[in-house]
């Protein structure tokens, strides 16, 4: 992933869960990239919904991963807060949203994923790092994926 110093790069729910479970086969991956935007000064963001993601996937036990207790999950949730900047919802959103949903093919659970996008035009991020590149391809032109190896 090459990028520059003065790039903004929104970082998606899959990369927090990973660069946070040891025990991800893209434990190692995750962490080297959300540590090689940061050495190379780019800005990093998520938003409310990354958060809330973040909560509900490392509170439940995926694929011979445990659950993340609530506590500690609060405490690393609290923390991005802190490392991260925070995209807020609102009206400017909401009006990327809804344009995006009446020019796309988009419903039930991607909806979610068009919020994100959103979230992103309307705080001017055109970036996004992820592993779910699949569900981010409707949105070629509009974003550029960034991911890591095998994604």
């Amino acid at each position: 992933m090459a990028m520059t110093g003065a790039d903004s790069l929104f970082v998606d729910t899959n990369v927090l869960v990973y660069a946070n479970q040891l025990r991800s086969p893209r434990h190692a991956v995750a962490d080297g990239l959300l540590r090689q935007a940061d050495a190379e000064g780019v800005e990093l963001w998520i938003s409310g919904q990354v958060i809330r993601e973040y909560l509900a996937a490392i509170t439940r036990p995926q694929a011979g991963i445990e659950a993340t207790p609530m506590p500690m999950a609060i405490e690393r949730a609290r923390f991005f807060v802190q490392r991260f900047q925070l995209a807020e919802d609102g009206p400017r959103v909401r009006a990327q949203l809804l344009d995006l949903l009446a020019k796309h093919a988009i419903a039930g659970k991607q909806v979610h994923d068009a919020n994100l996008v959103a979230t992103m035009l309307a705080h001017g991020i055109t970036r996004l790092l992820t592993f779910n590149v699949a569900d981010f391809r409707r949105f070629d032109g509009i974003i550029t994926i960034e991911t890591g190896p095998h994604a």
